[in-house]
């Protein structure tokens, strides 16, 4: 039996409607530590699906299976946030089902740990390869499918304040302006590593911490995609922010950390689920939910 034109376009608007109220949320890098429990606790609390992520899809499907034990239910994206090819499958993926993001938690990181005897140059491409790029390519690809009154939530890190403070009063300088652009952010992270790789960083000014250099472009360039989203898309209120989640036992931070996984997690899950009207936090580096003074 033919479908009529009036039956198909209200079959099409319902589609539609679904996909624009239906509410959706992704963490990335989240099979395990702070990530996964950032899942857990938007599970509890979000309403609408909560996708978990991970680059290895046995990782990412063993985390669905466990937080299922816990009578929740995420749903599992594949997503490598290195690959470019996997960033944009996951956007096309989001935008056709559900019309978009309402919640980004950029979580998924690394760092060397103390004793790693890679040579700094080495940790410092890698660092800020996955911690500041990918994370910036991330943002570019996904910024414009987030709906309004979205919230994106970049997950930093202490460090990118004590590093900050360890900077030459020019980069400091420089890091703390209001109309530093992406473009400038990304030549400073360019020269950092290129300086780390040629063993003259500490010279040029720069700390000798490449997690505490890649989290402190990642909280800068927080601020600038803030400031963009208000004067691209000022009728939004769509809200980002960078926080710290605290030192966290992860396998990252180590077993003597002060805070659980889930504890680390409450402050990301705080500006996530900031209300609907919610004006602030926006282009703020928060941490124990109170704006820090960058």
């Amino acid at each position: 039996m033919a479908i009529s034109p009036v039956t198909a376009d209200r079959v099409l608007n319902n589609i539609l409607s679904n996909m624009s109220t239906h509410k959706v949320a992704l963490v990335t890098g989240s099979n395990k530590g702070i990530g996964f429990a950032v899942v857990r606790a938007l599970c509890k609390q979000f309403p609408g699906d909560v996708y978990l992520s991970a680059r290895d899809v046995g990782r990412g499907t063993a985390a669905i299976e466990s937080l299922k034990t816990e009578g929740l239910n995420p749903l599992f994206h594949q997503l490598d946030i290195t690959d470019p090819g996997s960033v944009r499958c996951a956007r096309d993926f989001f935008k056709e089902k559900y019309g978009g993001l309402d919640v980004l938690i950029n979580n998924a990181g690394i760092a060397f740990k103390m004793a790693d005897t890679t040579a700094f140059g080495i940790q410092a491409e890698v660092t800020l390869k996955t911690n500041f790029f990918a994370t910036r390519d991330m943002c570019n690809e996904f910024l414009p499918i987030i709906k309004a009154g979205g919230r994106v939530v970049n997950v930093s890190s202490v460090m990118s304040s004590i590093a900050l403070k360890r900077c030459s009063q020019e980069l400091q300088a420089k890091f703390r302006s209001d109309d530093i652009t992406e473009e400038e952010l990304v030549g400073l992270m360019e020269r950092f590593v290129k300086e780390a790789q040629n063993g003259e960083h500490e010279k040029k000014g720069w700390p000798n911490t490449a997690y505490g250099v890649s989290k402190t472009g990642l909280t800068v360039l927080s601020m600038i995609q803030a400031r963009r989203l208000s004067k691209e898309r000022p009728g939004d209120q769509i809200l980002l922010n960078a926080c710290c989640p605290g030192w966290v036992r992860t396998d990252m931070a180590g077993p003597n950390a002060t805070k659980s996984p889930d504890e680390g997690a409450v402050t990301p899950v705080y500006l996530a689920l900031l209300p609907p009207g919610a004006k602030e936090p926006h282009g703020k580096f928060v941490s124990e939910k109170q704006v820090q003074v960058w």
